[in-house]
């Protein structure tokens, strides 16, 4: 007679779904809580590469625009003068600098040394109520396109005014407001010091020249005949408006154009790669928020395991009867450790269909081209799935140790 041995107890796939969704549906309120970590950091995880794929082209082309068609050139030799005894740029700098391919517009500019104790007025007599202490720039036409101006009231001075020396004047905003001058059809005069200075208009702050928006701005020539060349330190400079692609071969041609016997009195700062620039920036940036998506992928698994433990707590004699009619240590765990593969499964799909969601809304909203990575869509809810994997190991270890024993007699 044969004896058969008994059959080891064995748990399906499908049954271990099963059990492991039933587990889950019993207190739905508390499974969707504990999976609320993964589903933000799923979200933010997908958000955030998908904005990156979405916002290249626009960040690329802000700092194109910004930065990539900006070059100043600094008269390096102020300080050691040896050739020219007024200004190291040329009288006729602009016109040279204009005549550069890729050049859109050029001009000199520095801050008027006047001396101590002069203050602006609108009004002649000697020590005016109005009298305030302004900054005075030196600013020729090309200068004022280049740096992009933009008028309140009156006109720009031109190479009409720069070549004549005229005595005209351009107030900002803010010190047209503490001079007390608002309009321009009696043509108001400001005083540096006792010499008058018509004014002809009224401009915002200047998108490259924001500090010359602040004070009073004249001509370039009018400053050096009233006033005589910068202060050393603190040189006459260019501003060169160039075009797209082009700042890079015309910051390298700009000295030997401008001072072909001494280019080196001369010094060019060019903007940085607009597309090194946007990378880098882009990439600072991914690296913060992926770290706080990671964060709060942490803090999902945290949950999943502190909720995945109380829930062995509190399944205890549930797990001593299923050992007392035959399951094995390793189909407890196996259990268990479904219900949290589940619970991070579950919150990487929903994180990852917020994630998508807010990247097309914002991409609809700002105009754009919303662009998601396949692998990124397909990656997400494995990674959840992964998190909970990872977080339901230690509960389960747990849940398999307990006796049959110990938990029917507790």
């Amino acid at each position: 007679m044969t004896v058969r041995r008994p059959r080891r107890s064995a748990l399906a796939i499908r049954d271990l779904a099963a059990e492991a969704l039933a587990g889950l549906l019993q207190r739905p309120a508390r499974s969707a809580l504990t999976m609320l970590g993964t589903v933000i950091g799923t979200a933010s995880l997908v958000a955030i590469l998908g904005f990156t794929a979405t916002s290249a082209g626009q960040i690329s082309a802000r700092f194109t625009v910004l930065s990539a068609t900006e070059v100043t050139v600094t008269d390096a030799g102020a300080k050691v003068r040896t050739i020219d005894p007024v200004l190291d740029f040329p009288a006729d700098a602009d016109q040279r600098a204009r005549a550069v391919n890729g050049v859109a517009d050029a001009g000199r500019y520095w801050r008027v040394p006047l001396p101590p104790g002069t203050q602006v007025s609108a009004r002649a007599l000697p020590g005016a109520r109005d009298a305030h202490t302004l900054d005075v720039y030196a600013v020729s036409p090309g200068a004022l396109r280049a740096a992009h101006t933009p008028v309140v009231s009156g006109t720009l001075f031109d190479e009409f005014h720069e070549r004549r020396g005229e005595r005209v004047a351009l107030l900002g905003v803010p010190a047209a407001a503490q001079l007390g001058v608002s309009r321009l059809d009696a043509q108001p005069a400001v005083f540096l010091g006792g010499r008058a200075y018509t004014v002809i208009g009224i401009v915002r702050t200047p998108e490259r020249l924001p500090q010359a928006g602040l004070g009073v701005i004249v001509p370039a020539t009018t400053a050096l005949d009233g006033y005589g060349p910068p202060a050393p330190d603190d040189p006459a400079k260019m501003l060169v408006e160039t075009r797209l692609g082009s700042a890079q071969v015309v910051a390298a041609q700009l000295p030997t154009a401008l001072r072909p016997e001494a280019p080196q009195l001369l010094s060019v700062a060019a903007p940085p790669d607009p597309r090194s620039l946007r990378d880098t920036v882009a990439a600072d940036v991914d690296s913060l928020f992926l770290l706080l998506a990671g964060l709060a992928l942490v803090i999902g698994a945290v949950g999943i395991a502190n909720t995945t433990l109380v829930s062995v707590m509190e399944r205890a004699a549930e797990i001593g009867l299923r050992r007392a009619l035959g399951a094995r240590r390793r189909q407890i765990a196996a259990q268990f450790v479904t219900e949290s593969a589940v619970l991070g499964l579950l919150g990487g799909l929903v994180g990852t269909s917020l994630g998508v969601l807010t990247v097309v809304l914002v991409a609809l909203v700002r105009e754009w081209t919303a662009v998601v990575d396949p692998l990124v869509v397909l990656a997400s809810p494995v990674a959840g799935a992964l998190v909970g994997l990872l977080a339901g190991a230690y509960p389960a270890l747990r849940a398999a140790s307990i006796e049959p024993v110990d938990a029917l007699r507790g």
